[in-house]
């Protein structure tokens, strides 16, 4: 599998690291100085566009029945349709738990540095050493050929000039991560010596158009409807849509296809495919704490109950891979949820510095 060096050791890094405005009535009220709440508001947990969906509410209401009996609080869902709508939520006092990138919480972190996080979903080895999931450039299978190099391994320099989607600048995997691939990449050539991140945002620059689809689901939808040539996503956000037809999983080469039913926004893509330029690995997306809302207690009783044998033995959150469930999280090992500290993120702080 053809990997960029410097995520490569991203994951190995691990090792060493051991790493929208709904008014909740939360951030009216802050922890007490014994580190003990007491709120009666209802927790407010704020979702990415991606997992806002109605394909996934029944494994949102999961996480909540977990979180109300580890609280005693009801739950309330904040469902968004747009990244920063998700940060300034958790920024702003709005939200006591978002589920959120790497990316998203560095950005909110640096904003508030009372948004900590919870917790990640580990890796198949159930620690964080494997906690990582993959980042794509895909095409549509008709066009892959133009992007392969003299070796007939898929390459960069192609890229230039085409229509290309990303998902939200605040995407870890959906733009921080490959747009760090392709500034390390084309900054190595004269022309493009002093390539920023910000300027591979913009059309005219490396690429014709630049467009963002708000979600991994949306910047799947622009490369199959046929508006960008290139399209960032990751595979967590579209493996409840999509099925490998040709090769391996998580390969450059590999063929994906449109599953039959599958839920908005793919209802009208059945049997259309999409193949794999470029595979990187990322570090997993945390659940995110704030605790200016929340108490030490909470906190720890919430990251007592997540990371419990319950949740990790729990087929509703860590849903079998043989099943046809529907799910945030798949189970093929040991799954579990395990506590990281801040530094873990800093891979993903490094990118592009």
């Amino acid at each position: 599998m053809k990997m960029k060096k410097w995520l490569f050791g991203l994951a190995s890094l691990t090792l060493v690291l051991s790493a929208c405005g709904n008014d909740s009535g939360g951030g009216e009220e802050s922890a007490s100085a014994d580190g003990e709440s007491s709120s009666d508001e209802p927790l407010n947990v704020v979702w990415y566009p991606n997992e806002s969906g109605n394909e996934l509410a029944d494994a949102r209401d999961e996480i909540g029945t977990v979180l109300e009996e580890a609280t005693g609080r009801e739950v309330e869902h904040e469902l968004t349709t747009d990244y920063s709508i998700a940060i300034e939520s958790i920024v702003n006092d709005n939200a006591d738990l978002a589920f959120m990138g790497a990316e998203g919480y560095i950005q909110a972190k640096d904003r508030n540095d009372a948004v900590v996080p919870l917790v990640v979903p580990s890796g198949e080895s159930g620690t964080e050493e494997d906690a990582i999931y993959y980042s794509w450039f895909a095409a549509l299978p008709e066009n892959m050929e133009q992007y392969e190099g003299e070796d007939g391994e898929y390459v960069l320099d192609n890229f230039e000039g085409k229509d290309f989607s990303f998902v939200s600048a605040s995407s870890t995997s959906g733009f921080r991560v490959p747009a760090s691939t392709l500034q390390g990449h084309f900054s190595e050539q004269e022309a493009y010596s002093d390539l920023t991140a910000d300027q591979i945002a913009e059309s005219g620059t490396l690429f014709n158009e630049v467009m963002f689809g708000n979600s991994h689901q949306g910047s799947a939808v622009n490369l199959l409807n046929g508006r960008a040539d290139i399209a960032a996503f990751c595979d967590t956000c579209v493996d409840n849509y999509v099925e490998v037809a040709e090769g391996e999983a998580n390969t450059p080469g590999a063929i994906y296809e449109v599953s039959e039913g599958a839920a908005a926004p793919f209802e009208e893509f059945a049997g259309e495919q999409f193949g794999l330029l470029d595979v990187t690995p990322v570090l997993n997306a945390p659940f995110a704490a704030n605790s200016d809302t929340l108490s030490e207690e909470e906190i720890s009783t919430i990251q007592d109950a997540m990371t419990s044998e319950e949740v990790a033995n729990n087929e509703n959150i860590f849903v079998p891979e043989d099943s046809e469930q529907g799910g945030l999280f798949e189970k093929t090992g040991d799954e579990q949820f395990v506590v990281v500290e801040d530094s873990w993120f800093d891979p993903i702080r490094e990118l592009g510095n």
